[in-house]
């Protein structure tokens, strides 16, 4: 299994990262939080989970060790796979996530895009007792940018949102608040959407 990555930031975009290491080029699925602490870097390390399926060989990237094991703890209640974890991760950030889970608070989660009330409160029954209040802690940072309404409607068509919807809903959201940084805009949307 792959720890880490370390190496150069290639590409980056609010749900994908492409890390060179050693001349190879590693895609890697991103939250809004992860995107959130590379964004403006030129390199830097990368935590990894690896999905091995049938169809495909997935790499899904963490800025810290405590993101990929709340994304693990997650994948281990029955309903919620790797991109629904990263859909949760990506709507809230890891702190508020393991806030969420600890004062049992089901709306929160309800408001995730494929997030029903059963597979909420199975969330909150599996998970109470495994995460812990301290050790999470990542906070967003937003850089300027002239793309900001392309780059999110990219990033929630890529989360398998509708273009039309997509383009509306951020739209609205830039035209009320343009200082937003893409991943508020982004967190916004997800949840109008």
């Amino acid at each position: 299994m792959i720890e880490y990555i370390k190496g150069e930031i290639v590409e980056l975009s609010p749900t994908r990262m492409v890390m060179e290491c050693a001349g190879i080029g590693y895609e890697l699925n991103i939250s809004l939080s992860t995107y959130s602490a590379f964004n403006g870097k030129p390199e830097g390390r990368i935590y990894v989970y690896e999905v091995i399926r049938e169809d495909a060989h997935l790499l899904f990237g963490f800025a810290t060790k405590e993101e990929r094991e709340l994304f693990l703890l997650l994948t281990s209640v029955s309903g919620v796979g790797p991109n629904t974890a990263r859909m949760i991760l990506s709507s809230i950030p890891p702190v508020e996530l393991v806030q969420v889970i600890a004062s049992n608070n089901e709306n929160v989660l309800k408001s995730v895009k494929g997030i029903g009330l059963k597979t909420a409160q199975r969330i909150l029954v599996d998970l109470k007792n495994k995460v812990k209040l301290t050790g999470v802690a990542t906070e967003p940072r937003g850089i300027p940018s002239e793309d900001i309404q392309e780059e999110a409607i990219a990033a929630l068509l890529m989360l398998g949102f509708q273009k039309a919807a997509s383009q509306k809903v951020v739209a609205t959201i830039c035209k009320n608040s343009p200082t937003l940084p893409v991943e508020q805009v982004i967190k916004s949307a997800l949840r109008m959407l």
